[in-house]
């Protein structure tokens, strides 16, 4: 272990291949999650706006509510540490709307399978770049723990209402989980 990394601090151990520098791994740490909490805020809204006010677009809504809060945190750091947002916000815009609406139209259950196939890939996603932050960047570590910890209970509740009895669960959910990796990846980059 290198002394730095004992000192708490991200070091070059912890750089991928392709990574670039520490300053540009926290910063595409910041875009990606900006990126991701506004895909998830859009994915709920097209659910809502097919099943909003039911039982299930209550649930939604309280999920939505919290992807919003997360959102805004990220947009305010995105400002404050002068991160280049994804390029691809356009693109999220419409495809997480379009899943969610996709995925509320197949049913309640479809809609809480999307849910736990998007987050059990943001708990990941989270689990990792807590774990390759240093206690220098430990405000940004807390926050993406905090959030993870909200993001899994999001699996669960779509989970206790439903999710895995929706039709074609396995496929649906592997496709969303691709899909969210893939997200991720370009939106880390681009």
């Amino acid at each position: 272990m290198s002394e730095n990394k004992s000192a708490g601090k991200l070091t070059g151990e912890d750089l991928l291949p392709g990574d670039g520098s520490r300053e540009a791994l926290v910063e595409g740490m910041i875009r990606v999650d900006q990126a991701g909490e506004y895909g998830a805020k859009r994915i709920y809204d097209g659910q809502l706006a097919v099943l909003g006010g039911t039982p299930a677009g209550d649930v939604i809504a309280d999920m939505a509510d919290q992807e919003q809060r997360h959102l805004d945190h990220f947009d305010k750091l995105v400002v404050e540490r002068h991160v280049r947002p994804t390029a691809l916000a356009p693109v999220w815009h419409v495809a997480g709307y379009a899943l969610g609406v996709g995925s509320a139209l197949l049913g309640e259950k479809a809609a809480m399978a999307c849910t736990e196939a998007v987050e059990s890939v943001i708990d990941e996603h989270y689990a990792e770049q807590s774990r390759r932050l240093g206690d220098d960047e430990a405000p940004l570590r807390t926050t993406i723990e905090e959030f993870r910890a909200d993001e899994q209970e999001h699996h669960d509740t779509a989970l206790e209402h439903g999710a895995a009895d929706a039709p074609g669960h396995d496929l649906l959910t592997g496709a969303v989980r691709t899909g969210t990796r893939l997200a991720i990846w370009l939106s880390t980059r681009v």
